[in-house]
């Protein structure tokens, strides 16, 4: 059971019955707009803000995490942090020029760490699977991308050098400051079935032995959302994993989730998992901060109120914020 505290829920209080995440089906019409801030112990994330003048860090003690996902190819202003995460589809087919010009980007930003994983949009990451597949998303058949070539980019000594790191289910251990904790990451680009895209996976034969693989981490870093948790695709159908919500629950518990791949559902929850993980204890237990950091925008959320388009990575679906204590929590 989870207890979620969220941009669209109140806390509940003590006497009342527990508010689960799952969500069921929301007339678009009904969605709020979203909190500019939620804070939790030793964290605050800022969803909406101004670009030209973020928010100020709660204190010197907290490190700056800023959350993109779902960029497909755009570039935009981003603020100032000490670690940058990037959830996946940096592309929209995976064209080696295109890489070139997303971590071209990327290397660009001011943050010291960069750390980015793929996303079912970046077809040549899936080896093995792309050279079976490319046929049905490119034109040509010369338009085999090379693979080697588009993980020299991701993993090259310019990429190292621009503090870019690539995880593809691999973890990672971050340390910002000196006198700071090191945080461990870990990358997943997989999500459910849908449309046999790259790194796809059935919910039913395959999801125990991809997901069950995610060791415990601090920062968890997946393409896709769990079950219930900022997953509402056209904010109707909740679209994602059981398996990972499970296995977040149950065992990962992490500081820090983001993922995206639901550009819809940008945003951000926080949940308490009590002292057992099951929610049922108030708010003394771990804590996680959850965020979809999609920033195309989709959905009712991607017109202005005068129907115009919101730009992309604009109000609604601007990188999101997240700082936090860099140290444990007693």
């Amino acid at each position: 059971m989870l207890t979620s505290l969220t941009q669209r829920l109140r806390p509940r209080r003590a006497s009342e019955p527990p508010i689960h995440a799952t969500a069921g089906p929301v007339p678009p019409t009904s969605l709020p707009p979203l909190a500019p801030a939620l804070s939790t112990r030793g964290a605050t994330v800022h969803i909406v803000y101004d670009p030209d003048d973020p928010p100020p860090r709660p204190s010197p003690d907290h490190i700056r995490f800023v959350c993109l996902s779902d960029t497909h190819g755009h570039t935009f202003p981003v603020p100032d942090g000490d670690v940058l995460l990037h959830t996946g589809d940096l592309t929209s087919r995976g064209r080696l020029e295109h890489f070139q010009e997303a971590i071209s980007w990327l290397a660009s930003l001011p943050h010291k760490k960069k750390i980015v994983i793929a996303g079912n949009h970046d077809l040549p990451l899936h080896r093995g699977w792309y050279e079976n597949n490319y046929q049905r998303f490119m034109a040509h058949r010369e338009d085999m991308q090379d693979v080697d070539a588009i993980l020299d980019v991701l993993r090259g000594p310019e990429a190292q050098a621009a503090g870019i790191v690539y995880l593809q289910d691999e973890a990672y251990d971050l340390k910002v400051r000196e006198d700071g904790r090191t945080w461990t990451v870990f990358g997943s680009p997989w999500t459910p079935y849908f449309g046999g895209w790259a790194f796809n996976y059935d919910r039913i034969t395959e999801a125990d032995r991809i997901i069950n693989a995610i060791p415990k981490v601090d920062i968890l870093l997946t393409h896709g959302p769990p079950h219930g948790i900022l997953d509402l695709a056209q904010h109707v159908r909740s679209s994602g994993c059981h398996t990972l919500l499970k296995r977040v629950q149950e065992t990962i518990q992490p500081r820090l989730h983001v993922f995206g791949h639901i550009h819809e559902g940008h945003g951000c929850e926080i949940h308490s998992w009590g002292s057992n993980g099951d929610g049922e204890n108030g708010w003394t237990g771990p804590e996680t901060i959850f965020v979809n950091a999609a920033n195309a925008p989709t959905g009712c959320r991607a017109r202005t109120e005068l129907g115009k388009q919101v730009p992309f990575a604009g109000p609604g679906f601007q990188p999101v914020i997240v700082d936090i204590l860099d140290r444990d929590l007693n």
